[in-house]
């Protein structure tokens, strides 16, 4: 009867710290979940390849960021932020999405354009020239991959 109330207890607990309760209690050698504790880690490999096949992992992705913006572009859109703002675009609901890079110095804009003629752009400071010529090159990747040019 002592082990119902602890069976109640570590369900209660968040699933992070049953866990390292699990394992303190696994290197007891009377304790009677000893041998349940090698099925958690097999579980949660089975959620990250559930995670890895649905994610946007799949295609090319291009990240860039400095301290103040940051540009995301997967298989789900387009995400700009910039300080406190922030915005989404599908890729359905994108015109054109445009890249260019300063002439001097180390600046990367881009610039989103939807279909009512609104545009977005952000500017980033890269922290060397060549980063500039690398990130143009992972969001050509990611246009080509997923940014459907042709009108309907």
């Amino acid at each position: 009867m002592t082990d119902a109330p602890q069976d109640a207890v570590r369900d209660a607990v968040p699933d992070e710290v049953s866990d390292e309760a699990t394992e303190r209690v696994g290197s007891d050698a009377d304790a009677p979940d000893a041998p349940d504790a090698p099925d958690a880690p097999d579980a949660s490999e089975g959620q990250d390849s559930a995670e890895d096949e649905a994610g946007p992992a799949d295609g090319p992705v291009f990240e860039a960021a400095d301290r103040r913006g940051r540009i995301v572009a997967d298989a789900e859109g387009v995400r700009l932020s910039y300080d406190e703002e922030a915005c989404e675009f599908r890729w359905d609901e994108l015109a054109a999405v445009e890249s260019a890079k300063g002439r001097f110095g180390k600046r990367f804009t881009v610039t989103v354009h939807t279909p009512d003629r609104r545009w977005y752009p952000i500017d980033l400071l890269a922290p060397d020239r060549g980063r500039i010529a690398a990130w143009e090159a992972e969001l050509d990747a990611v246009l080509d991959a997923y940014f459907d040019d042709e009108a309907p």
